[in-house]
């Protein structure tokens, strides 16, 4: 395996500059000797000692992405987009689940921390829960007080650079547009209460039906999820039109709709939230809130790195969401 040291005699420099080039001190270089060294280095083959890296620089060039799960697709195309910006930055990136498990979260920060990642995005719906987001923010002080960078993706409830997704904005235009194509009863297939995006979402549309005084419409909680989608599509009862608060939620309901012999649309329409690119050729074809998602991670990422005094304020980017109509709705008027 090639070393260092071969390195250094390659290039007819001392150890300690070639490490200086190598493993990312602060301390310059010149720029003729940096050159003798990259040359060495390339000619050798020598790959560079991430921990030694980080010894030198005080931080890793590795990124650390927490999502709540990446079987869902929503997630994976955040963290598709930050990862994606991560690599044009040089950065590399580690990604953890915590299936949705607010101990996990806290138990990742504390453990990037220890491995002086650069920074760490945290990407995911906060949960109602003022304790545990305490015990979250001060994990994440702790980590920013040893020079780490933080952004999120989610609520602005952290104190971090935040980018915002219009929840309750977003599902009050979809009920609007709804309403508008003469539909009366619905039903909202609600996630978890204690989940903010879900709670939000939900709370946002029927809002919205109680503001264009339609009937209040069944609102049925479950999980976050295909199945808990399914399981609650099961439930539902006189509606000609179904809200499930995420897409893959949404999923759910069409599969639980299509064994009980129910079409779609003609039959009761059925809406999501997200469009999650891999659904898009779903049949029907899913109408959704439009979240621009590899944007979202890619901003975040850029937020985490860009350089800025303990004096700044934290930046919070609020992201509207577009309706996007498609056969899984139809017109009633």
């Amino acid at each position: 395996m090639v070393t260092l040291e071969d390195v250094a005699k390659q290039a007819g420099v001392s150890l300690a500059t070639a490490s200086r080039v190598l493993n990312g001190s602060t301390r310059q270089v010149g720029a003729a000797l940096r050159a003798r060294v990259e040359r060495a280095a390339d000619e050798l083959g020598y790959r560079a000692n991430i921990a030694a890296q980080t010894l030198a620089r005080g931080s890793s060039n590795v990124i650390g992405i927490v999502v709540h799960d990446l079987i869902d697709p929503y997630f994976a195309a955040l963290a598709d987009g930050a990862m994606r910006a991560a690599a044009t930055e040089g950065m590399l990136v580690m990604v953890g689940t915590t299936h949705r498990d607010p101990e996990q979260e806290i138990a990742y920060v504390a453990t990037l921390n220890a491995q002086r990642v650069r920074a760490v995005l945290l990407v995911g719906s906060r949960v109602a829960d003022p304790a545990v987001t305490d015990r979250l923010r001060a994990e994440l002080a702790r980590y920013r007080d040893s020079g780490g960078r933080v952004a999120c993706v989610g609520q602005d409830l952290l104190g971090v650079d935040t980018v915002a997704p219009a929840n309750r904005e977003g599902a009050a235009e979809l009920a609007r547009v709804l309403a508008g194509l003469g539909h009366t009863r619905f039903a909202v297939l609600a996630g978890p209460p204690q989940l903010m995006t879900a709670a939000d979402r939900s709370a946002g549309f029927v809002a919205a039906l109680r503001e264009l005084g339609l009937p209040e419409p069944q609102v049925i909680h479950g999980p976050f999820d295909r199945d808990g989608g399914y399981a609650a599509a099961r439930q539902v009862r006189d509606a000609t039109c179904v809200f499930a608060v995420n897409d893959v939620m949404a999923v759910g309901a069409l599969a639980a709709c299509r064994e009980r012999g129910i079409r779609v649309p003609d039959d009761v329409s059925v809406a999501g939230f997200d469009d999650i690119v891999t659904l898009r050729d779903h049949v029907p074809a899913l109408t959704t809130v439009r979240l621009p998602l590899s944007g979202m991670g890619a901003r975040a990422l850029e937020l985490a790195l860009h350089d800025r005094d303990e004096a700044d304020a934290v930046v919070v980017e609020q992201v509207a969401g577009e309706v996007v109509l498609r056969e899984s709705v139809r017109r009633l008027m």
